[in-house]
């Protein structure tokens, strides 16, 4: 598959600009242009799922599946989600979806190892007190956190487990624009990568 994403694939508002405030977030903390692109490719593929829009969800998904190829490690979680989307755009429209499927699954299985690796960042909290605590208790911190991310990736192993049954295992999308993270860091790319996924039977009413 080629690595190449086109001038019409992508609109124009993800070309990153100096105005563009996730864009300075995300660079300042070590994050690169291609770790933004994906996350805003699969964001608008799932929107466009959710409004029956398949064929254009479709193709974003595709576009974020090469920029993960092209870009990220071969060990990297995400490159398990892209074509867990592009597989339930094949089912909404009643294709076969087994090879999607299949990779998507052999993907997930570094989880584990992701979530345990993962870089957390401080949080940005409201007060004081909240960073002094969150200091004072760090290593207890981000081991409930792991704990919890661990879950969720869990959860999403069982619906690429069941993803060709069509039936909702787990909500996923729906609860990414809940769980984002503020901070751009490990726990950022590994929640998008678990969560990023449109959800069983949100693309009903498609549009081809």
């Amino acid at each position: 598959m080629s690595c190449t994403i086109t001038r019409r694939s992508v609109p124009h508002i993800w070309a990153f600009k100096r105005s563009d405030p996730d864009w300075r977030l995300a660079r300042a903390s070590g994050w690169s242009r291609a770790d933004l692109m994906w996350e805003r490719l699969m964001e608008a593929g799932c929107e466009a799922f959710y409004a029956g829009q398949t064929a254009r969800a479709g193709r974003l998904f595709f576009a974020a599946d090469a920029l993960a190829r092209g870009r990220f490690a071969k060990d990297d979680l995400r490159r398990a989600t892209s074509p867990a989307a592009r597989a339930m755009v094949r089912l909404a429209h009643g294709k076969d979806a087994g090879a999607l499927i299949a990779e998507a699954q052999r993907g997930w299985l570094v989880a584990p190892d992701a979530v345990a690796t993962m870089e957390i960042k401080p949080r940005i909290r409201s007060s004081l007190f909240h960073l002094r605590m969150e200091a004072k208790h760090r290593g207890q911190y981000q081991d409930n956190l792991r704990t919890r991310l661990g879950r969720i990736a869990d959860e999403t192993g069982e619906t690429l487990a069941h993803l060709d049954s069509g039936e909702a295992r787990h909500r996923h999308f729906a609860r990414w624009r809940g769980e984002k993270p503020t901070v751009f860091d490990g726990t950022r790319k590994v929640l998008g990568a678990a969560l990023l996924i449109p959800d069983a039977g949100a693309g009903s009413g498609t549009q081809r």
